[in-house]
Parts: structure tokens; sequence; C-alpha cells
């Protein structure tokens, strides 16, 4: 196996489809990486499609087809979809204050992506999409956990896409017989993290401050709160929507339905911490109500994030 980390405590092969060909974009992403080497795991023919913008090569598996493309170029993807029986739609550049910054370049590829990667999946037969949500479409609500009958409320050009890809893929069920579901993922940590860069997570940033010595900056108060999912329960949920009997276009959250605060973190990951202005764009509290997909895949978080951040930081020491 490729790239940092081995993927543990998933459910047992039996619970899942028999082997096919799959596709997955941004395959040498974070979450991509990790769903390549579970598909392979389970016997599954993969194939991969990333421009490696943020994905690295050295993170998919040898044993996958690798086809170098950019979501935001039918011309170079299409082939890619050919005698595919499920696709999982990771890529996506996944920063909120990079959003901010360059909401056209992040619309293109966020949205007119997966309008892309829907029109190629229908054009080639593809039987279901998988496609990789975010819980930042609820931005701020006046009522905790989130659920997905309440009504969205986007709070930054991120977010805002993430809400138009899902509507996207939700149409594409209603319009044209596709297979579609959404997952919409809370705060997703563990190994293979972006840890370089301006836009990293604030698991990522902390624990890169803590590797350097540096001080951990908080942004706000430090009181908001964040419902953070394991990168292995997020793999569990997308090997169980590949044959789920329900896809109908809905979104179902993934998430661990408890939440920490930031400085809860910031505490746990250890070091000075020096607070900072709050940024626009993020949300003050999320936590899950996952008993819809509790329902719909028979899924449960497995990993509490004191675990996952107990895991990283024994990596960061190892």
């Amino acid at each position: 196996m490729s790239g940092i980390g081995t993927l543990v405590d998933v459910p047992p092969k039996t619970m899942y489809a028999r082997p096919s060909k799959v596709l997955v974009t941004g395959g040498g992403g974070f979450i991509g990486s990790h769903l390549v080497d579970a598909l392979l795991e389970r016997g599954h023919d993969v194939r991969v499609i990333d421009n490696f913008t943020t994905g690295k090569p050295d993170r998919v598996d040898s044993r996958a087809e690798l086809i170098t493309g950019d979501i935001c170029d039918r011309s170079t993807i299409a082939d890619a979809f050919a005698d595919v029986d499920c696709v999982f739609h990771t890529a996506a550049l996944a920063r909120v204050p990079l959003s901010i910054e360059n909401p056209l370049n992040t619309h293109m590829v966020n949205v007119v992506g997966t309008i892309n990667v829907l029109l190629a999946a229908r054009a080639a037969g593809v039987r279901r999409v998988v496609f990789s949500g975010s819980s930042s479409v609820y931005g701020d609500q006046t009522r905790l956990p989130l659920r997905e009958s309440m009504n969205p409320n986007p709070l930054s050009p991120y977010a805002l896409q993430k809400l138009a890809a899902e509507e996207y893929t939700r149409l594409f069920h209603c319009l044209y017989g596709m297979e579609t579901l959404t997952l919409r993922y809370f705060n997703v940590f563990g190994p293979r993290m972006a840890t370089q860069g301006a836009y990293v997570t604030v698991i990522s940033a902390f624990l890169r401050a803590r590797m350097r010595g540096e001080p951990l900056i908080i942004y706000g108060d430090g009181d908001s709160t964040r419902d953070f999912t394991h990168v292995r329960d997020v793999v569990s949920a997308n090997l169980l929507a590949m044959n789920a009997s329900t896809a109908d276009g809905r979104a179902l959250n993934i998430g661990q339905g408890q939440s920490v605060s930031v400085n809860w973190v910031a505490e746990r990951i250890g070091g000075p911490i020096v607070y900072k202005p709050a940024r626009p764009g993020d949300v003050r509290h999320t936590l899950a109500d996952y008993s819809q997909a509790e329902h719909v895949l028979g899924w449960k978080p497995q990993v509490s994030t004191p675990e996952g951040l107990d895991e990283l930081l024994e990596a960061l020491h190892a």
C-alpha cells in the first residue's frame, strides 16, 4: 500500500457488494486515497482521475489505474468512465478561505467539475454516483443537531458551491434516473490530511504548529464547536453507499454526532495559543444528526475525536 497510514476499523468485506469497476475522482487526495485503498482491499477494479492540484501521485496505490485529468475539462476525463459501475466523486477545492479569495476558480472545480462528472457518468451508463458533499451547506442554524430537513444557509462561496453541486447530483436522479447520493461530511480528519499551504483545516494547522514549535492560532474566541469525523468513518460510509437500496439523490449527514470546541482541540494537541479575530465564512457550531445515514446505509461512526487525535499525535512523534 502507498501513502501514510492504513485503513482499519472499517466494516468487514461481507457488508459490501461483490467486486466491480469503480472510478474515484480526486483519488490522490486525502479522502480519495483512503477510499481507493479500501476499494482495492475489497477486490474492486479501481480507476483514479486526478490532476494533483492538491493530491499526491504517491498516495495512489499502484494496483489502481491512474488517469491524469482535470474534471474541469470534459475531453480529458470522458474515456475514464467507460465500463464503470460506480463513481465516487471526491475531487474538490475544499477550503472556505480559498473560496473567498478565489470564488471563480473554486466554482469551476466544485460546481462545473461536478456537472462534468455527472454528464460523463450519464453518457457512459454508470449505474451510481456517490458525491462527497459538505456540512458547510448548513451554515449557522438556530437549532442543533443539524438535520437534512433544515434549510441550507451557506456562508461562503465554498458552501454555496457544494450546495449547488449536490443539487445537480439530485437533479440527475430526478431528470435522468441516475442513481445518486450525496454524503455531507462533517470536518473530516485523519492521516494524510493536508499539512502545507495557507488553507489547511484547524487540526492540521494545530499539528503543524506543534511540530514547528509555533503558537497555535485560533480565529475567534475558540468556543466554536466542531463535529469532527474520522476519515475511516467517511470511507465506510462511501463503501456502504455504493450499493445501498436507496439512491434517490438525497443527501445524508456523515458525522460523529458529538462536537468539541476549538479550544478543546488546541488544549489536547498542546502548546501556546494565540487568538486572532474571527474569519468571515466560519460557521459557529456543527453537530450532525446521522440517523438518516444509519437508516439508509446502516452506517454509524466508530472513531471518536480523542482516539483519532491521539493517533495523529502518536504519528507526529513516531
